[in-house]
């Protein structure tokens, strides 16, 4: 299932399950509330079914859990790639006797790096799921790059490089929940406008004395601006943890290809050795 279509059905299961549970269950009792306030000659008492039972807040209730969904989901996913950064993904596979010889043979030849050439046909045999994720891809365009040229400058310059587009891709895919963030306080406000216009139009009611119909207009107008910036600062405070994990993550790639990479390769030769995650102080950025 493609990430467009699930968000679909997630914004079309949002839809169904908030309005459900609007006409089995707000509007009704907020019904019954007005109405017994208004047998008892009082105003619009502030229920949380009477705060909620208009138009405007179930849209920005509909545009909340698809913004949850859309949040916890990219979370989510970047969670279950932190374990890669604890493996060693280019170390060199077990070698058959003749295979084993023949990586003498070629390691004998100056600049040949048998050992990478077969670390990246080890990750092109891995797992879709796992060679798509950012870390994978950055490490294969970053080795193919060194096999061609083999100059460490233009591999940090790949890894520079790969790092950035995964930055400018991840602002790109937020944008969908920037919007949802900027729509709901204006769906909140369009309710603030439609209900001061209806207390504007039951202005004779109240010059009458009976302020029963502009008090509940007014109480549309607030009730939709309150829930609809409630809803806006709790969606931003995930945006911003959302925000976090992506910027750690693209730190926590390029700090990896630097200390599984580069520091192999500009070693060079059979002396070159992965430094240990552990004790590459810049790996800690981010995560902790």
């Amino acid at each position: 299932m493609t990430k467009t279509l699930s968000n679909i059905i997630a914004l079309v299961v949002s839809v169904v399950a908030v309005h459900i549970t609007y006409i089995g269950y707000i509007r009704p009792q907020a019904s019954l509330v007005l109405e017994a306030s208004r047998q008892a000659g009082q105003s619009a008492p502030r229920h949380l079914v009477v705060i909620l039972k208009d138009y405007e807040q179930e849209i920005c209730l509909i545009l909340m859990l698809w913004g949850m969904f859309l949040i916890l989901g990219k979370c989510l996913a970047i969670l279950r790639e932190q374990y890669l950064f604890s493996v060693d993904l280019l170390e060199e596979p077990a070698q058959e006797p003749e295979e084993a010889a023949e990586g003498e043979a070629a390691e004998d030849s100056p600049g040949e790096f048998h050992g990478l050439s077969s670390a990246l046909k080890t990750l092109e045999t891995l797992p879709p799921d796992i060679r798509e994720t950012p870390l994978v891809k950055t490490l294969m365009t970053s080795l193919r790059r060194f096999l061609i040229t083999q100059d460490v400058q233009n591999t940090s310059d790949a890894i520079e490089s790969s790092v950035e587009a995964l930055a400018l891709k991840q602002d790109a895919e937020n944008s969908m929940i920037r919007y949802l963030i900027w729509a709901i306080p204006s769906i909140g406000f369009i309710g603030t406008v439609r209900g001061i216009g209806q207390a504007l139009s039951q202005a004779d009611q109240a010059l009458a004395g009976d302020i029963a119909g502009m008090t509940e207009s007014l109480g549309i107008a607030f009730n939709s601006t309150l829930v609809a910036l409630l809803i806006s600062i709790a969606l931003m405070f995930m945006l911003h943890q959302l925000q976090r994990l992506q910027d750690n993550l693209v730190v926590d790639t390029q700090d990896y290809c630097e200390a599984f990479l580069l520091n192999r390769i500009s070693k060079g030769g059979d002396d070159a050795h992965p430094v240990k995650l552990e004790s590459s102080p810049s790996l800690s950025v981010g995560r902790n």
